[in-house]
């Protein structure tokens, strides 16, 4: 795979295919690359399409955290974390060198709800949850050596917790790699133009039998059929799903951070704390030789096919959470070398706070569209 001319010799299998494919999966980031890897190991006929590059919208824009969610914990769902805190160490035993540990450090101010020993039984739901002990406590002046930048005005004491960090893309591509390894096969580069439709056997409706793909890269297009076809395009689900008669159901948030260089923001492990403004989780953590800042979540109302950018407000906001966290540093605009956005396709159902909308997954079938997102 990715040889020189491998996407023509793909194209060429496609064009001439006359048996229907197993599945067919659109979309190439985490979603559809999991399903092409796990369906392609069950020995089903797998074929995974992406209309960009792979892993080109939100699975290469994330905060590269893979978090069991601690956030979910507090608040209160803990069936999420579950799921979360055993996905996060399943990674981490089948990709080390690509999913690795990553220390968080966690600061209690006076005043600070969840207070020091809320925070301290949280902590130790977090671990039973994921099944070891990975946390420690920190009195004021240990938890200063630890991160000596950090505020001290009504520091009550820190924690350290464990969670994992990883490159998002090289995440994907490693993925679809093992799939095509497994006897799948994946293109870039192809749109899911139409779905094609036929007749259910059983009920005699009319249900998605296949897609009409076409190449970005030069005029060509071909039809392929499958038994079943998977929407795991992520914030774009919408547009395929309303082929099928779907009604919306993806609100599109962004996320944004922020880039310093590690010299202006030197931080050895994460910082999780709590927005000054909302006491939203904010993180601070080391990447690739910089310091990521982020994340935001707000409504996207910029078009999808377009490249997600930051607002001043965004910026303004972060920068807020910066300065409230390490005030000695003297942080302004003018140290921040790069920013980044992503979209998360979370499920919308109309409340006021984008970031009270649910985190999980859900699957819909419409006529024979099956949806993952």
């Amino acid at each position: 795979m990715w040889e020189t001319g491998w996407r023509d010799e793909v194209w060429s299998g496609l064009a001439r295919q006359e048996e229907e494919w197993d599945i067919v999966v659109i979309g190439g980031g985490i979603t559809g690359a999991g399903i092409l890897r796990e369906a392609s190991r069950l020995g089903l006929k797998t074929l995974l399409v992406e209309k960009r590059d792979f892993a080109w919208g939100t699975s290469s824009r994330s905060s590269k955290l893979v978090h069991g969610g601690l956030r979910y914990l507090k608040e209160g769902k803990i069936r999420l974390t579950r799921a979360s805190v055993l996905e996060r160490e399943q990674l981490m035993h089948e990709g080390p060198g690509l999913i690795d540990p990553l220390g968080f450090l966690l600061t209690i101010y006076k005043g600070d709800f969840p207070g020091r020993w809320t925070m301290r039984m949280g902590l130790s739901v977090y671990d039973l949850l994921a099944l070891r002990w990975d946390h420690e406590y920190y009195s004021p002046q240990d938890f200063e050596m630890l991160a000596p930048h950090i505020s001290r005005s009504g520091l009550e004491c820190g924690f350290r917790y464990g969670d994992a960090q990883t490159d998002d893309a090289r995440l994907v591509l490693r993925v679809i790699r093992e799939a095509v390894a497994d006897g799948g096969t994946a293109i870039n580069y192809v749109a899911a133009e139409t779905l094609l439709w036929g007749e259910d056997p059983e009920t005699g409706q009319k249900t998605v039998a296949g897609v009409r793909l076409c190449d970005n890269t030069q005029p060509r297009r071909c039809d392929v059929k499958a038994r079943a076809v998977i929407n795991a395009t992520g914030a774009w689900a919408d547009q395929l799903r309303s082929q099928a008669g779907g009604a919306e159901r993806i609100r599109p948030l962004r996320g944004s951070h922020l880039i310093f260089p590690a010299w202006r923001l030197p931080v050895a492990q994460a910082v999780n704390l709590w927005h000054p403004i909302d006491k939203r989780p904010v993180f601070i953590f080391p990447w690739e030789g910089v310091a990521l800042v982020g994340t935001t979540d707000l409504d996207h109302d910029q078009p999808l096919d377009g490249e997600p950018g930051i607002s001043p407000e965004e910026v303004a906001y972060l920068m807020a959470a910066v300065e409230a966290q390490f005030p000695s540093l003297g942080l302004g605009l003018e140290d921040i070398i790069s920013t980044y956005s992503g979209v998360r396709p979370v499920i919308g159902t109309g409340k006021a706070d984008p970031s009270k909308e649910s985190r999980e997954h859900v699957i819909w079938e419409e006529n024979g569209l099956l949806t993952v997102t």
